[in-house]
């Protein structure tokens, strides 16, 4: 009887924890198993990347990216660095099903033994994996339960090298670091298979804590935790009892990371930037790996910074000092701290800071913060006049306490003069500096592909990071006009036709007076050549042939050409009184020198996915043949032109001979000191508030503008001529240094004549201002047939290449 009661209890007792099993399983499930994350996400498991912009020439211009990550494949990562983390977070990793239990029962016991301290865990990389993907840190039995239950989920769902993969690329490490490339790269400037086994087991002993291991506050318990790590490493016999006494023994050295030496290239990559969240989000651009190939070219963009800084100096010099940056005390104690407070400024990387100690008759003594000591002749101070409204001049200089003061704190250039000093010795001498106060843009591109070589959008980008060649809407006076003509030489007006310059009045209409332009030169011409309208940039000319051939049509071209979507149809127009960006006319100038062909202008070439999938490319011509199974000796690759025709390759080219002949002749002549052919178009608009060139060589278009931020008058008689395009000869004497000199490709049907360039009629035996002018066919003056048979323009256009290849007269 005894013995039943014993086994029905047992049974009983079996029945009832089978039952508390299955109320505990479903209590489980209810609470923690329904509400798990979906951990099969891991399968397509993309880690925040950094994307990498890269110039022309395959040169890194800049990273984004919201951690500091490089992943690499499990496979790629050296022995020595996976066996240090298993070693110290998890030595059964490859033997347990993602939790294992004799790491629970050995942490139960630290915890029984240490109740009052904080509880000691037994987490896999499994879990930690969950925990890290899934889960947030609070110390709770629910999220530990749940740790558990999407560890044994991913066991079943990923490798074990996939899920070691995983953890060894997302776990934070310290110093910004998200993995162990990176965290490699930060702590030591090593790749994974440069480093030692010391620094591998100091990696391997952040995981629990980074910052409580910090190799520099906490350096103590960093070597201590380190050195714990290569215990275990040796107890793995991972390594030697010799290896480990000398990693132990060897300095924790920690070596910043490289700074890599970027291309400088601000307000370029700030537009690439905006175009890459434009097309793709910023998560993709700070998390997507993105390679993104830029048009940028090196070379270029660090001229276009030069000259363009260089330019603005230069017309700042013109118009005078506005004062010092400060003025102190030099008798208080303190006057070293107050000069410290001031930077010289980082465009002008040759710049001092100084303060003036001493004036004479001839100059003035300056300070550096360090203590050195320096002079100002009075002949350097020569440019300082006082600045005054309107950008004019104050009277000469006579003495140096007419532009400095003691005390006063200003910028200085060293020269390369020395002067003899009875107080202090040999001076070196300096000249005295302001950062300019004016601003502008340069901008620089191919005419063929659109693609955009350099973008300079201000003087400093630290200042400013307002793009004038991008975001400035501004009028472009005279720079317009190549646009009025290419009208009406689309309509059949050949370029030796005669407008007459004289007096234009015309009724704007109701309360708006009466409208009367007049030529910079307040004179006027008589009847004058179409050429010679546009080279001279004659307004009465312009504003004549406007109304010839309709404002209307010329407010089309505009808009055909992407210059402006919404000027209105008045006359003025035809002066340049309509608003656009740098980047538009310059692109618009691109299609007059490519031959009229459509082209959008980018920065960006290609764009791929971190997998290598190309995303975005600039060029979507069709290439034949490009890609073969087998290689056919036969089959040759071509590129097929898919370019809308928007001009006649005739009246583009035109323009171009016409805005030749503005550099040789014209308004752009100081362009013309380089030998080489070259073409563009000033622009200045009223009261010389902005002012423009945009010109090209056959296979590179620039565009510069100047003005200030604020609109007003950049002085009298500051001009396109005499502010921009001095600043283009310097950038393509520059950039083209070295090149061959190419002539402007010449379509094939154009006529080309020798006509009288004052008067446009057929040349004659004896004159001497010849050119040859480019007709439309059938709108060429009556010739006789050896100038026009086809023979002889073959001639006609080789004489003509080799003349304009010298940059002489045509």
């Amino acid at each position: 009887m005894k013995s039943l009661e014993k086994i029905s209890t047992i049974f009983s007792s079996i029945f009832i924890l089978l039952f508390a099993g299955f109320f505990l399983v479903i209590f489980i499930f209810w609470n923690f198993v329904f509400d798990l994350p979906d951990h099969e996400q891991l399968l397509n498991y993309e880690p925040p990347m950094i994307t990498r912009v890269y110039a022309s020439d395959g040169r890194l211009i800049s990273e984004f990216a919201a951690e500091e990550r490089s992943y690499v494949p499990v496979d790629s990562i050296p022995p020595l660095v996976i066996n240090s983390f298993l070693a110290a977070e998890d030595k059964n990793f490859y033997d347990h099903i993602g939790i294992d239990f004799t790491g629970i029962i050995r942490a139960l016991k630290r915890n029984i033994n240490n109740i009052s301290g904080r509880p000691e865990g037994a987490s896999t990389i499994t879990q930690q994996v969950a925990k890290n993907f899934f889960l947030s840190r609070e110390i709770s039995y629910k999220r530990k339960i749940k740790e558990i239950l999407l560890a044994l989920r991913i066991e079943q769902t990923l490798t074990k090298d996939k899920i070691l993969e995983l953890y060894l690329n997302e776990i934070y490490l310290g110093y910004r670091s998200y993995g162990v490339a990176a965290a490699s790269l930060n702590y030591f400037n090593k790749t994974l298979n440069e480093l030692t086994i010391a620094e591998a087991a100091y990696l391997a002993a952040l995981p629990k804590a980074p910052n409580n291991y910090h190799p520099i506050k906490n350096k103590k318990a960093a070597v201590k935790r380190r050195n714990w790590v290569i215990k275990r490493l040796r107890d793995e016999k991972i390594i030697n009892k010799d290896q480990a006494i000398n990693a132990k023994n060897s300095e924790l050295q920690i070596n910043k990371r490289d700074k890599f030496k970027s291309v400088e290239a601000q307000y370029f990559l700030e537009e690439v930037r905006r175009n890459l969240i434009d097309s793709f989000g910023e998560n993709a651009l700070y998390k997507g790996g993105l390679t993104v190939r830029t048009s940028l070219n090196p070379r270029l963009q660090k001229i276009a910074d030069n000259v363009l800084k260089k330019g603005l100096l230069r017309y700042d010099i013109r118009h005078g000092w506005r004062g010092p940056l400060a003025n102190i005390n030099i008798q208080d104690a303190n006057w070293k701290r107050d000069l410290s407070l001031i930077d010289a400024p980082k465009e002008f990387p040759h710049w001092n800071v100084a303060t003036i100690i001493l004036l004479d008759n001839l100059g003035a003594n300056i300070v550096f913060e360090n203590g050195d000591y320096g002079r100002i002749n009075i002949q350097d101070l020569k440019w300082a006049r006082k600045w005054r409204e309107g950008q004019k001049l104050g009277p000469p200089i006579k003495s140096p306490n007419e532009v400095l003061a003691t005390g006063d704190i200003v910028y200085v250039e060293k020269t390369n003069k020395i002067e003899e000093s009875l107080e202090y010795g040999e001076l070196q001498l300096y000249q005295l500096r302001q950062f300019p106060d004016v601003n502008g843009a340069i901008i620089v591109l191919d005419p063929h592909t659109a693609r955009i070589f350099a973008v300079s959008g201000g003087i400093s980008f630290n200042k400013s990071e307002f793009n004038r060649a991008t975001q400035a809407f501004r009028q472009p006076g005279s720079a317009f006009k190549p646009f009025v003509y290419l009208t009406a030489l689309e309509k059949g007006y050949p370029p030796n036709l005669k407008i007459l310059d004289a007096p234009f009045v015309i009724n704007q209409g109701a309360d708006l007076g009466k409208w009367n332009p007049a030529n910079y030169t307040r004179k006027f011409y008589g009847l004058s050549t179409m050429r010679l309208g546009l080279e001279k940039s004659r307004n009465l000319m312009t504003v004549r042939l406007a109304q010839m051939i309709g404002i209307d049509s010329v407010v089309n071209q505009a808009k055909k050409l992407g210059i402006s979507n919404n000027l209105p149809h008045v006359l003025s127009m035809a002066l340049g009184a309509g608003e656009t960006t740098l980047l538009r006319l310059t692109t618009a100038y691109a299609m007059l020198v490519n031959g009229g062909k459509k082209i959008k202008p980018s920065l960006i070439d290609r764009v791929q996915h971190r997998n290598g999938k190309t995303l975005l490319k600039h060029d979507d011509r069709m290439c034949l043949n490009c890609i073969q199974e087998e290689w056919d000796k036969t089959l040759e690759p071509k590129i097929i032109e898919n370019r809308e025709q928007l001009i006649d390759p005739i009246n583009a080219y035109q323009i171009v001979s016409m805005l030749r002949g503005a550099v040789v002749r014209g308004t752009g002549k100081k362009i013309s000191v380089i030998k080489k052919p070259l073409a563009g178009k000033t622009g200045t608009t009223n009261d010389f508030n902005d002012t423009w060139f945009i010109g090209f060589s056959p296979d590179l278009v620039v565009g510069v503008f100047v003005g200030f931020d604020t609109p007003k008058s950049l002085g009298l008689r500051e001009t396109g001529a005499s502010v921009a395009s001095p600043i283009f000869r310097d950038f393509m004497q520059l950039a083209l240094d070295k090149k061959d000199a190419t002539p402007f490709r010449i379509p094939s049907r154009a006529k080309l004549i020798k006509v009288n360039f004052k008067t446009g009629e057929i040349a004659k035996k004896n004159d001497k201002n010849v050119i040859l002018e480019i007709f439309y066919p059938g709108t060429e003056p009556n010739a006789s047939k050896k100038f026009i048979n086809s023979r002889n323009q073959e001639k006609l256009k080789k004489s003509f290449q080799d003349i304009i290849g010298l940059g002489g007269l045509y």
